[in-house]
């Protein structure tokens, strides 16, 4: 009886993995700028919601608690360093955004958001790919909102600055229907 309770909780994970991989994969490509970073990135994140499997009726939203796990673990091995980085190339091809116009913008914006500081890209990606409200970014970094707010605004006038649109604070016209 036991080892099929175990069955079931198995193929229930593994049916919820098979859901998210593609989204989870697709944050820590950006998060990460290296698809081969960003696949061992995944797997962290997968083994550790699987270790605690076993209490995920007492998780409120499990896809906000699995990018919450994906965007700590960016963020520790961001800290720790426990890689060389090497960059081979100027850009990653597999790097795809789908909220970009076009290939321009999108390699512009990899490329921005490769300079910005670990924590300010995981503001603006979980933000602005992920449509995040502040207090579920705040939740998700474990920081308060308005360290949210002041990462978003950091970087969007990085954004700006680079991209040629306003970089007094000013708001653009694209920035306007943002919500805060």
């Amino acid at each position: 009886m036991r080892s099929e309770a175990i069955d079931e909780s198995d193929r229930l994970y593994t049916e919820y993995i098979t859901t998210q991989l593609g989204q989870l994969r697709r944050l820590a490509i950006v998060l990460c700028q290296d698809s081969h970073r960003a696949d061992d990135l995944v797997q962290e994140a997968i083994t550790k919601l699987y270790t605690r499997w076993h209490r995920r009726h007492a998780i409120d939203h499990l896809d906000r608690y699995l990018r919450s796990i994906l965007v700590r673990e960016f963020l520790d091995s961001q800290r720790v360093g426990w890689m060389r980085r090497v960059r081979l190339a100027a850009e990653s091809p597999e790097m795809v955004s789908p909220q970009a116009d076009s290939v321009e913008d999108r390699m512009v914006v990899r490329a921005l958001l490769g300079q910005m500081p670990a924590r300010q890209r995981a503001v603006v990606v979980l933000r602005f790919m992920c449509d995040l409200p502040v207090d579920e970014v705040a939740e998700i970094l474990g920081c308060s909102e308005g360290t949210v707010k002041s990462q978003t605004s950091a970087g969007l006038v990085t954004l700006r600055r680079h991209v040629g649109g306003v970089s007094d604070g000013a708001p653009s016209p694209r920035s306007v229907a943002v919500r805060s």
